[in-house]
């Protein structure tokens, strides 16, 4: 079958790219770009949701997804941090569910009964969003613990990767080290943003206690992993698509701190930061830097101001990129050639002298052709060299 013959070839052309290409372990790779230094190509990472995860798996004849990132040259595996122990969520009969903040959160199907249905989880109820005083806030009862985890198996996680990969600890998307995250998450987006201007202490009263939270939980996993984490990454959104969500002075005012602390711990334990923000962040750059962040990721592409080859050119040698791959337009409704095309640029753009991990700027969303999909790892292996 025609179909048959194409899938061989596009396999057999991942595989021939591949040996050509790599010299180095996965590891070895990531971490020489980190340090801005150039290794044998320029180091994959990989974004997608569980529907984009299995139709590929399917297409290159993969039994699992560590198979298909092992064939597709993924450099990075993703730990999760340790396990959730001696407590359970709570279920509620309308079929929320609520996270370690207390709470709420619900599941949303879309694209029901089409060829692109998906689904995941969104916030159903911020458990501080209608209260009025920080002196209610104050006697909230369901703030986070880090003695909830148990500690003592993170290493083995991490160890089952090493020495090949490059293990990000990444966290738990309900336990990412953050602060106006899961700020949003109990006080709901529209209050916090309110609450910045107008109630400055409740702000500073709920990033504490976020801080306090994750500055212990985040000393107990470093220690106990003893060297097998090779990034930490942490994640807050603080961009939208044409500018950012706040003002520098806002970010300054309530964040700058609890943000170079979170970086200063890893730092300690000798492992590399990476932080996770969608949209245009530019203007907040220098100050990341400033803070000694490691790595930014995800580019989003479409977002003003971070078009891959500026960001390089203007902040190249103190900081290394992440990102840069469209799922809004062109992974989704474009061509494979305008995907090539895409991957090119960036590559051309950010990856000499190191410091460049290409990638898509989110996961790869449901409605995305597989042709899209193996057009983008192709075109990572035919320019991703040295």
């Amino acid at each position: 079958m025609k179909e048959d013959r194409i899938f061989q070839e596009r396999r057999a052309r991942i595989n021939e790219l591949r040996a050509k290409n790599e010299r180095l372990t996965c590891r070895e790779r990531a971490l020489m770009s980190v340090k801005h230094q150039e290794p044998d190509r320029v180091p994959i990472d990989n974004w997608m949701v569980p529907e984009i995860q299995k139709k590929t798996m399917e297409y290159f004849g993969c039994d699992s997804y560590n198979e298909l990132l092992d064939f597709l040259g993924v450099d990075f595996r993703n730990n999760y941090g340790p396990s959730y122990v001696g407590q359970s969520f709570k279920k509620h009969p309308d079929g929320t569910v609520e996270d370690l903040w207390g709470v709420k959160r619900k599941t949303v199907v879309y694209g029901k009964g089409t060829a692109h249905q998906g689904s995941y989880s969104e916030v159903a109820e911020s458990p501080l969003e209608k209260i009025q005083t920080l002196e209610e806030i104050k006697k909230y009862d369901h703030w986070a613990s880090p003695e909830w985890w148990d500690y003592s198996k993170v290493k083995a996680d991490c160890q089952l990767y090493h020495p090949r990969y490059c293990v990000i600890n990444v966290g738990d998307r309900m336990d990412r080290t953050a602060q106006l995250k899961p700020m949003m998450y109990l006080r709901g987006i529209q209050q916090i943003f309110i609450d910045m201007v107008m109630n400055p202490a409740v702000v500073e009263f709920i990033r504490d206690r976020i801080i306090e939270y994750f500055v212990t939980y985040n000393h107990r996993v470093f220690s106990a992993v003893e060297g097998e984490i090779d990034i930490f990454m942490m994640g807050d959104d603080i961009g939208g698509q044409t500018g950012p969500l706040l003002s520098l002075d806002m970010w300054r005012r309530y964040f700058k701190q609890g943000f170079k602390t979170y970086i200063e711990i890893a730092h300690t334990y000798g492992i590399p930061v990476m932080y996770h923000t969608c949209g245009d962040v530019r203007q907040f750059i220098p100050d990341f830097i400033e803070c000694g962040l490691d790595i930014l990721q995800s580019l989003q592409p479409r977002a003003t101001n971070m078009d891959i080859k500026k960001l390089k050119e203007e902040f190249g040698k103190d900081i290394t990129f992440q990102g840069a791959m469209d799922i809004q337009q062109v992974l989704p409704l474009g061509k494979p050639e305008d995907v090539k095309a895409m991957a090119k640029y960036a590559l051309d753009s950010a990856k000499k002298g190191g410091g460049y991990i290409i990638c898509t700027a989110h996961n790869i969303q449901v409605d995305t052709p597989i042709e899209n999909v193996v057009a983008l790892f192709e075109t990572y292996h035919e320019h991703g060299n040295y």
